[in-house]
């Protein structure tokens, strides 16, 4: 009998393994189908809050351009309203998870099970993002074009003699007169320094001679 034992599990081996792959198989596509179900399900709840929260999402400007909401069906289905900010389903598939993406994480702005509250959240949150546009166009500083301001309208009288001040060179003739005399004056001044400067080392070189002179004149006089 210790000898048949072996024998029969050799035998039954390939059956019982291919009983389970096919009971794995099996396990398998109705897991597929429970997920694919799940996800549709998913899909359908997102489609119904999209639905609900577009009458909102019409009546922003469409110029801002700052809105592009859509439900992505990868393997977690969203419904994005911009790039920071979407609503997936949670774990359970019921409840809806409102959430928002900042620089320290992920933030739950709302969840429910309802559509009426998150679409209200979602709703504040556009209105909060449309504030904060109208806060950086304020404070954006960038200088405006000026506007050119017209001349004030003058009596007739007053846009004649406006006229005739204009026309006359009132600042290059004095300038350069100015000038002339500047330079003359200088140069005079100039001229008279040169002059006292010459007369007073002639003065200097007289005296200086006079007084060798009579120094001369005293030394031969004592040689004598």
């Amino acid at each position: 009998m210790e000898q048949t034992k072996p024998e029969a599990r050799t035998q039954d081996e390939p059956d019982a393994l291919k009983a389970a792959v096919r009971r794995a198989r099996v396990e398998q596509a109705e897991r597929s189908e429970v997920v694919a179900e799940l996800r549709g399900a998913e899909i359908a709840r997102l489609e119904m809050l999209f639905e609900a929260f577009k009458p909102i999402l019409a009546q922003v400007p469409a110029e801002l351009q700052l809105f592009d909401a859509g439900i992505t069906q990868g393997e977690r289905p969203r419904l994005f309203i911009d790039m920071i900010a979407f609503v997936e389903m949670a774990h359970d598939r019921r409840v809806f998870s409102f959430i928002q993406e900042t620089r320290h994480g992920r933030v739950a702005l709302a969840q429910g099970e309802r559509i009426e509250p998150i679409v209200e959240a979602m709703t504040d949150y556009v209105a909060r993002r449309l504030v904060e546009r109208q806060l950086a166009l304020a404070a954006d500083r960038t200088p405006l074009p000026v506007k050119e301001i017209p001349a004030p309208q003058l009596f007739p009288v007053a846009q004649q003699a406006a006229a005739k001040t204009a026309a006359l060179p009132q600042t290059e003739v004095p300038a350069k007169r100015r000038s002339a005399f500047a330079t003359g004056l200088l140069f005079t001044i100039e001229l008279l320094g040169s002059i006292t400067l010459f007369v007073l080392l002639a003065g200097a070189a007289y005296l200086a001679w006079r007084a060798s002179e009579a120094w001369w004149v005293t030394r031969f006089a004592q040689l004598d």
